[in-house]
């Protein structure tokens, strides 16, 4: 880890781990808030639940909307996430919605945002359905191809204040062709990362502006290649900016971290 980089001084209060259900006992260890990713609206809409162990409580739950065809009515749904709520012990709840905002979520986001705000617990949203709740705290993802993460996140603060504002913590792993028109790259796994890196022994750079690493290579197939990726050292300077704009939330993905989460928290 890059030992120059200064204390993030974020408390551990303010770092959740989003976990399956499979990784919630392990995860558990590390004394962070969880939030659970078992949840997802359903038809009707109705909340469905994946297997989840009995002794799991507390936390948050995490709710994604894949294969939501958009119909139905907002209000019984709610009630479904605050009896679960009330059952599981949780005291917050995360909408990963989808880009395109739908009738029925952006309500979905409007009475959870009045519920969970009267109970005095933290609701999250992505970024395309801030606007139907000026409750909810806003997940502004860490992930950039281009342009500078510290611009990303002062601009977000300016929009709905640092206070409704969570870094929401995506790990790069991405090998992009040259040029990148669509700024879409190829996800690569921690083993296919150090694969390449022992067979080109690259020259590794940092980009203050992306808060990543990078090195660049050449492909007798496929011509020149630039390599993004994140280590516990970027994944701290990426919280330490948040913290300096009074960003206190941050949101971890525990599936795409547990290899670093020992030097993230050091």
């Amino acid at each position: 880890m890059d030992k120059g980089v200064p204390s993030i001084m974020l408390s551990k209060s303010h770092l959740i781990l989003t976990v399956p259900p499979a990784d919630s006992r392990t995860a558990s260890a590390l004394g962070l808030p969880l939030a659970h990713t078992a949840y997802r609206v359903g038809g009707g809409p109705h909340l469905f639940r994946a297997n989840m162990p009995v002794a799991v409580r507390g936390g948050l739950m995490v709710i994604d909307d894949s294969g939501f065809d958009g119909m139905g009515e907002s209000t019984p749904f709610c009630h479904e996430v605050m009896r679960e709520c009330a059952a599981r012990g949780f005291d917050g709840v995360i909408c990963k919605f989808a880009a395109r905002p739908l009738t029925v979520l952006s309500t979905i986001v409007t009475e959870l945002g009045e519920l969970m705000h009267k109970r005095g617990w933290p609701l999250y949203v992505t970024e395309p359905y801030a606007r139907f709740s000026d409750k909810a705290k806003v997940l502004i993802s860490s992930a950039l191809s281009g342009g500078s993460l510290q611009l990303r996140l002062m601009e977000a603060a300016e929009r709905y204040g640092a206070g409704r504002v969570a870094l929401e913590v995506e790990r790069v792993c991405q090998d992009f062709f040259l040029p990148s028109p669509t700024g879409q790259g190829v996800d690569l796994t921690p083993e296919e990362l150090r694969r390449r890196m022992e067979e080109l022994a690259p020259s590794v750079f940092f980009s203050s502006e992306l808060c990543a690493h990078y090195f660049t290579y050449m492909s007798p197939q496929s011509g020149a290649h630039f390599i993004l990726f994140d280590d516990a050292g970027s994944i701290r300077k990426k919280l330490h900016i948040a913290r300096s704009l009074d960003i206190s939330d941050a949101v971890l993905a525990y599936p795409q971290v547990s290899d670093l989460l020992t030097e993230i928290l050091e």
